[in-house]
């Protein structure tokens, strides 16, 4: 479903994520129910995500939008697209775009950074998130194309 037709038929349903996200992934349409983290820095718990079975999830990845390190590379990536997710979220940046750009996950951030992110062991999974103007809370639905973000309570019919 188009995020444009979703806010149409859904109005004062839909929140829109107010971001400047880049689409980066091979997948450019995508969807599916939020898994998430918030971590600054430290994509430990991302790489921990990814490793499990994915399910059709979307895992959105609350980095502080932070723009000096990326919270997914093309390995991690990789194993999102072997393990089925269907897309990643990050408000922050990433790197190996053009590896990342093959592969049939989509890929939404707001930019990128050659650096690697620290390995500290810290960062939280599954909690309710807040930027971009809303809240996101995992089991929740999250629908994203060309025109944005748009996340549902429940999945639309």
């Amino acid at each position: 479903m188009k995020t444009a037709d979703l806010c149409d038929a859904h109005d004062a349903d839909a929140r829109v994520l107010d971001l400047p996200l880049r689409d980066f992934g091979g997948q450019i349409e995508f969807a599916g129910p939020v898994s998430t983290i918030r971590a600054l820095e430290d994509n430990s718990r991302v790489r921990e995500a990814v490793a499990e079975p994915g399910a059709g999830r979307v895992l959105v990845i609350d980095g502080g939008g932070s723009t000096r390190r990326s919270m997914l590379g093309d390995n991690l990536a990789a194993m999102a697209a072997k393990n089925g997710w269907s897309g990643v979220v990050v408000h922050g940046v990433i790197r190996d775009i053009e590896a990342i750009g093959q592969l049939p996950l989509g890929v939404k951030a707001l930019g990128t950074c050659p650096r690697k992110t620290d390995k500290l062991d810290q960062g939280l999974r599954d909690v309710p998130l807040q930027f971009g103007g809303v809240v996101i809370v995992p089991g929740e639905w999250l629908y994203a194309d060309e025109d944005g973000v748009v996340i549902l309570a429940k999945p639309a019919s």
